[in-house]
């Protein structure tokens, strides 16, 4: 299958990185260019991991140069993952499947809706098969793996959100980025979903430094951070001493905030950057509070970790609101 020999060697002796990481340059660190009192403080950067390429872009790819590089190991034809209907890791699976010449199946939680939006056009897109499994997405994936065994194939299961501790290995490699790119950062500011991204960056840079905004898709994202960084190299990370903002939520994980909403409307208006309502609206919305509450100040060289989301906008039931 066409791309799969590309391989370089990565920082976790054990795996490699799939065939993209060749080459891949760090992305891009952005000086906010307007000032506003009520946003950010004078020194904020956004790291744009929303354009890395890959099925269009997005801070997943990171965590699937690892997982993939682990199916490509034991002989993988097919990647199996679940998600939401608009789960922007199921799209990027997707998309690394058709990178790697893999079959693609999502397993998405919910009814299949009336007609395809957002993410769900760009999985159908990708040549990913869609299962729709309701409220029970854990026996769906496990008919899954057995369909796909029985045709003779090699399945091969990515968690939920692409996250687990080898996954996680992809921040560690954003966190040396952003030292490389600024070497003052002295905080960096993420969406907390699944957890591995967050993981990633407090196992390089330390707990003082990253500031994850919960965006309500675990049920406890506390203990989620937590044991990723019990299954990673360095010390111990007590469950106190993480930084996790837990008032951005709202009503659920699938719902528009008014803060989201807000950030999404101030940053396309005063930098040309949009975000999306489920993750990175809410970690804007988290950056604007600290600044609001002085836990960021002027002066301070802090970095939005930009994880992108944007086909994801354009299949949210409240998108008419964002005017």
């Amino acid at each position: 299958m066409p791309g799969r020999t590309r391989l370089v060697e990565c920082s976790v002796p054990t795996f490699r990185r799939s065939a993209w990481a060749v080459g891949r340059r760090p992305s891009n660190l952005w000086r906010v260019a307007r000032r506003h009192s009520d946003w950010g403080p004078e020194d904020l950067w956004i790291k744009r991991d929303d354009v890395t390429g890959l099925g269009g872009g997005g801070n997943k790819i990171r965590k699937l140069q690892y997982t993939c590089a682990q199916a490509l190991a034991v002989g993988a034809t097919t990647l199996i993952t679940t998600g939401a209907p608009q789960s922007n890791h199921a799209r990027l699976t997707a998309s690394a499947a058709a990178r790697l010449g893999l079959r693609c199946v999502l397993v998405l939680g919910g009814a299949e809706p009336e007609s395809a939006q957002g993410n769900l056009v760009l999985d159908a897109l990708a040549g990913a098969e869609i299962v729709w499994a309701g409220g029970d997405r854990a026996s769906a994936v496990d008919a899954a793996v057995q369909a796909v065994a029985d045709s003779g194939g090699v399945p091969f299961v990515i968690p939920f959100g692409g996250t687990s501790a080898v996954a996680a290995q992809g921040y560690v490699d954003c966190a040396r980025e952003i030292e490389q790119q600024l070497p003052g950062v002295e905080r960096v500011v993420v969406a907390l979903g699944s957890g591995g991204t967050m993981a990633g960056l407090v196992a390089h840079l330390g707990v003082d430094r990253v500031v994850g905004v919960d965006v309500g898709a675990v049920a406890d994202p506390v203990s989620t951070v937590v044991g990723l960084l019990d299954e990673m190299p360095g010390p111990t990370v007590r469950a106190a001493d993480l930084q996790i903002l837990r008032n951005q939520v709202g009503q659920g994980y699938s719902t528009l905030t008014e803060a989201s909403a807000g950030a999404i409307r101030c940053l396309a208006r005063t930098e040309g950057i949009f975000l999306d309502p489920t993750y990175t609206g809410r970690a804007f919305a988290g950056l604007i509070q600290l600044v609001k509450d002085k836990a960021i100040t002027a002066g301070s060289e802090t970095v939005f970790l930009h994880t992108g989301g944007l086909p994801g906008l354009f299949g949210h039931p409240e998108l008419s609101t964002l005017r």
